[in-house]
């Protein structure tokens, strides 16, 4: 039976938390009563905002830096909880960051980087604390996506394809654990407000989109958590919704003829 969730019984691990859709999901819990586990690699960010949102909203919020490009990642976030006494009720997998350019010109160093965090991370993550979050038996796991994860996407070949893992992987476990009482879901946004661009190095990964905020994004995501049965994804904004649609029905070659010209630099033909 599908439970009301009741956001004061959930401490929830939110990865990517120190910037963009981890600070505004933070924000958007603590408000609504959750405690919180704070997860990214900026120490000093964390602390301000576990502080602020500890103070303002009287929920224990726990900083952790952390590197989650290690192949250790889910066993150091383990033990520094371990440490401070917590077990988590419901996890975000939100951390990512993406690469733009040709495959042949991309470090392969970076490229390794990417696919740790982007798919190793999230993978570890949620092998190490679904345990928990079946014992607790309330909470969710949400892991968040892309729109890239729909299409191919030149010059963000990797990127695209460790998004699309991380859409398939998340439906995957939403059928297996459909009676475990955890809700499990993938949170595809499109072209969002954050450092993103200023990760990849250029505004030519985003050019020409129409940005949502931050703040969108996680409305979008905490509605649908809140239905009485979360379907296993769901996408940010009404127009990258018919957008997802529209790359289903046209031919795949025509998709990714698209794709190719949208993601061209600017200035080139």
């Amino acid at each position: 039976m599908v439970q009301t969730l009741d956001h004061t019984q959930q401490t929830t691990i939110i990865t990517g938390a120190s910037s963009g859709i981890g600070d505004a999901f933070a924000r958007a819990l603590a408000a609504r009563g959750s405690h919180l586990i704070l997860v990214a690699r900026r120490q000093d960010r964390l602390a301000s905002l576990a502080g602020e949102l500890s103070s303002r909203h009287h929920v224990r919020v726990e900083p952790i830096a952390a590197d989650l490009s290690s192949p250790n990642a889910g066993v150091e976030v383990r033990a520094a909880l371990t440490a401070a006494g917590l077990r988590p009720t419901s996890l975000i997998n939100n951390a990512g960051f993406g690469t733009f350019g040709a495959f042949l010109d991309e470090d392969p160093d970076r490229l390794a980087q990417e696919i740790a965090v982007d798919v190793a991370a999230p993978v570890q993550l949620t092998a190490e604390f679904l345990p928990d979050l079946i014992d607790a038996g309330h909470g969710y796991l949400i892991n968040v996506a892309s729109m890239a994860a729909y299409t191919p996407t030149p010059r963000m070949a990797v990127y695209g394809a460790a998004k699309a893992f991380v859409l398939s992987f998340t439906e995957s476990l939403s059928a297996e654990l459909r009676h475990t009482g955890v809700r499990v879901f993938a949170l595809s946004p499109g072209a969002t407000s954050t450092e993103f661009n200023q990760v990849v190095g250029t505004e030519d990964a985003t050019a020409g989109a129409a940005k949502r905020s931050p703040t969108q994004v996680v409305a979008t995501g905490l509605a649908h958590l809140e239905r009485r049965r979360p379907s296993a994804s769901v996408i940010d904004g009404r127009t990258n919704r018919a957008a997802a649609v529209l790359s289903r029905l046209l031919p795949r070659q025509s998709v990714l003829n698209t794709m190719d010209r949208l993601t061209r630099p600017s200035g080139r033909d």
